[in-house]
Formats: structure tokens, C-alpha cells, sequence
């Protein structure tokens, strides 16, 4: 297999810690040379992350992460004067042997796999997009939620035998008000 970047490092994300593997093919030979280390997920652990994969030269990075965890890594990396291209993996196309799956052999292993350009990566839209959708889905959730109460303080009146709901169109304008 033909090698795509000589120097990259795969990352194994959980809710408390990340499990980061560096690769690099060492000049003049075919050896390959692994460093490990784990990380925190507070903000200080994962600004040390960012620069000591500045101190090994990586800028190539890919990531698998279940849930949202892998969010706070992306944001971080990102936000940085270092740049590095990263790359998020489903876990379902990167799956370990079984009896042998620990974070750091999944850490060792999407490293290789990105390494060898065998890595399918997910779509992750780019930062102005990623926070308009948060915003969106935001506003739709408090709509929802004063719905919700509107209903309950609807289902409470008419439970005290008020009935508001035949006099007025909604309970939550001003002619409902002034019941």
C-alpha cells in the first residue's frame, strides 16, 4: 500500500479522556514510529493535545468518537493558529479484532488507516454553519417547551372547571389575559 502522509495521528475520543497516537515514517527506511499518550477533555487538557501534536509536526488527524464528544476536540483544534486537516470516522467503519479492543489500540489503528488513506470520512460543515444550526435547533426547542406550557396551564383551567379556551381563540393572548 502506498503511504499518504508520513507524519498523522488518529484519536480514540471518550466522554473523559482522548487516546491520541502519532505516526511517522522515519526518513530513509520503511519503519514506522508510534508515540501515545492520553489526554483529558477540560479545555486546558485539550489546548496541551493541541500543542503537543504542534510539537511532533501533525497536521493530519483523524478522530472516532460516539455521541458528541468528539465536538469539544474538533472545536479546539480548529480555533487554533496551528492548523491541522481533521478528519472524522464513523466507529462502525474503523471496528477493532475482537477480545482485543482497547482505546489505544484504536487510537494505533485509525492512525494507520489514515495513514494509508483508508479512512471514509463523515461530513462535518464548517464552523458558521455548525453554530446557525445550533442557533435554529435552539430556537425550536424553547417554541416547543413554551408550547408545552401553554398546553399545561390550558389542561389545568379546564381541569378547575375555567373554561377560557371557549372565550378566547388562545389562552395566551390579551383578551385570555384578562379573564
Amino acid at each position: 500500500m502506498k503511504l499518504l502522509y508520513r507524519c498523522c495521528a488518529g484519536m480514540d475520543i471518550h466522554k473523559e479522556s482522548v487516546s491520541v497516537c502519532v505516526r511517522r515514517r522515519v526518513r530513509g527506511n520503511s519503519k514506522v514510529e508510534t508515540e501515545e499518550a492520553v489526554f483529558g477533555t477540560f479545555t486546558q487538557d485539550l489546548e496541551r493535545l493541541r500543542q503537543w501534536l504542534k510539537e511532533r509536526k501533525v497536521k493530519q488527524v483523524a478522530m472516532e468518537s460516539t455521541g458528541v464528544y468528539w465536538i469539544p476536540v474538533w472545536n479546539v483544534l480548529e480555533s487554533g493558529k496551528y492548523k491541522v486537516e481533521m478528519t472524522l470516522v464513523n466507529p462502525a467503519n474503523v471496528r477493532a479484532l475482537q477480545g482485543q479492543k482497547t482505546d489505544r489500540i484504536d487510537a494505533r489503528r485509525i492512525a494507520e488507516y489514515l495513514q494509508y488513506g483508508l479512512l471514509r470520512a463523515s461530513f462535518v460543515p464548517p464552523r458558521p454553519v455548525r453554530q446557525m444550526r445550533e442557533l435554529t435547533r435552539m430556537r425550536v426547542h424553547i417554541q416547543q417547551d413554551r408550547n408545552r406550557v401553554i398546553n399545561r396551564i390550558g389542561r389545568l383551567l379546564e381541569t378547575v372547571n375555567i373554561k377560557l379556551g371557549s372565550v378566547a381563540k388562545k389562552i395566551t393572548c390579551k383578551s385570555g389575559g384578562r379573564f
